[in-house]
């Protein structure tokens, strides 16, 4: 059985939720109190941080890694497009996730600066989505995975406004279609 060590608040623990939901993946969840993390953790991850997968004895921290792993463990459905050129698109969006998270954190600590920095991010994605339904490419699969925590979160908490992206606005809407990203957009409304 899959153990998750999990924070609902944290997208990067939702990158890992929304995978185990698209491919169907069963597992339990411990949750981690990021306020106050449990001195047990940093032994699952030497940096506290979570999430964390547990299989057995097979421990693995890193959302990225994580989500890698469970594509190559459980491969039905796949989550990385069959034509290696996509494949490698998507995974170069995984690899310059930072560009985005960079600002959207600089915001969420309340440097306003980094709105117009998060916004030149959001149109470069808005401008990849005309010539593709998904950032993986015609399939959902992990580079989605990859990005929509942090745009739901950036509408939800930081008053992100997509009107001004209207490619990447019918993403997120059609990406919410799917019950993994319902289940995300619901658990952010509880909290």
């Amino acid at each position: 059985m899959i153990t998750l060590y999990d924070a609902d608040r944290c997208p990067y623990c939702a990158r890992v939720r929304i995978v185990l939901a698209e491919k169907g993946i069963g597992y339990e969840t411990v949750t981690v109190d990021l306020d106050d993390r449990p001195a047990w953790i940093y032994e699952k991850n030497p940096l506290g941080k979570v999430p964390v997968l547990e299989e057995g004895e097979f421990v693995l921290p890193e959302s990225v890694v994580i989500n890698e792993y469970l594509e190559e463990r459980y491969p039905e459905p796949p989550l990385w497009p069959a034509d290696p050129g996509e494949r490698a698109e998507g995974r170069l969006l995984v690899e310059r996730f930072d560009s985005l998270s960079r600002p959207y954190y600089a915001l969420r600590r309340g440097d306003e600066d980094a709105r117009d920095r998060l916004d030149e991010q959001l149109s470069l994605l808005d401008g990849l989505l005309p010539g593709r339904p998904f950032l993986t490419g015609r399939e959902f699969g992990l580079a989605d995975a990859a990005y929509l925590p942090w745009i739901l979160r950036a509408e939800s908490n930081l008053g992100v406004d997509l009107v001004a992206h209207p490619a990447l606005a019918d993403w997120v809407e059609r990406c919410g279609g799917r019950p993994s990203v319902s289940a995300e957009r619901a658990l952010l409304a509880a909290l």
